[in-house]
């Protein structure tokens, strides 16, 4: 797996975000290609290019180290830890690093890459660094599914004809993304998502006759899937009351009398694929 353009601008938010929070003046990290190895690709506050483009392979170093334990790791001064191996000293000691910490970013239990922040000098690196660098990873594993799941509706819009399988997983897509998109803090990442969600349904061809708001789609797409009252108000992050007057006022609007004709009256005028 490579870092294309768009994970390279999530890992450079999330290592000026990690500065921040720390106040460590070096941040770096990168995406795992095939196999067992992690590249280095972006660079925030350092000096040198000597670590730009690493490779970092499972179990050597401080990053491999955290990719194999798939948790967080830290060293007060790298060169002379025994905890870690040290195939990376040389590009360590040319841009001056001594504590430095890693911090491992996990997508649907797999790590997909590894963020650290760095002093140049042997301090005690403290738990709220550590807890801050933790969050820094937290937001781009989020990030990261949000843009996973964008790619694969757009190539099962593709593949689908609207009438067999593909129509159907793409429909399951639909859904998961509007339950996802609400907790995407991001302005623009939300929106990004919710513009891939309108090019699967036949709105983004022209405006539909019925006005729905945002959460009335996101209950008719979770209605749409076979969720009750109950699981549609948990992947929401709202009660199962707020769920009914939603769905209330959906059914209303789109002139149906059950939850099923909502969701077909939903499909006709263009909200769900």
């Amino acid at each position: 797996m490579t870092t294309d353009a768009s994970d390279a601008v999530e890992i450079r938010e999330a290592l000026l975000r990690l500065r921040r929070g720390t106040g460590l003046p070096v941040a770096f990290g990168g995406l795992m290609e095939a196999g067992q190895r992690m590249r280095i690709s972006e660079l925030s506050g350092t000096a040198t290019h000597a670590l730009r483009s690493l490779a970092v392979t499972s179990g050597t170093g401080l990053g491999g180290k955290t990719v194999a334990l798939s948790r967080p790791c830290v060293v007060t001064d790298y060169s002379a830890s025994r905890q870690i191996s040290h195939e990376y000293d040389a590009p360590v000691a040319a841009e001056g690093l001594r504590s430095v910490l890693a911090v491992p970013v996990v997508v649907r239990h797999r790590v997909r890459g590894v963020l650290y922040g760095a002093l140049r000098t042997a301090l005690p690196l403290g738990g709220r660094m550590l807890d801050v660098a933790v969050e820094a990873a937290r937001d781009l594993e989020r990030a990261l599914v949000v843009r996973d799941e964008a790619r694969t509706l757009a190539a099962e819009a593709g593949a689908g004809d609207g009438a067999g399988p593909g129509r159907e997983q793409v429909r399951e897509a639909h859904t998961a993304l509007r339950a996802l998109a609400p907790r995407i803090a991001d302005p623009e990442l939300r929106a990004e998502l919710l513009g891939a969600c309108a090019l699967l349904t036949p709105e983004s061809a022209g405006s539909p006759r019925v006005r729905l708001a945002p959460r009335e789609v996101d209950v008719l797409a979770c209605v749409a899937a076979g969720a009750t009252n109950a699981v549609a108000a948990e992947r929401l992050g709202v009660t199962p009351e707020t769920v009914k007057g939603y769905l209330r006022s959906a059914m209303r609007k789109l002139r149906a009398r059950t939850r099923g004709e909502a969701v077909v009256a939903a499909r006709r005028a263009g909200w769900l694929p």
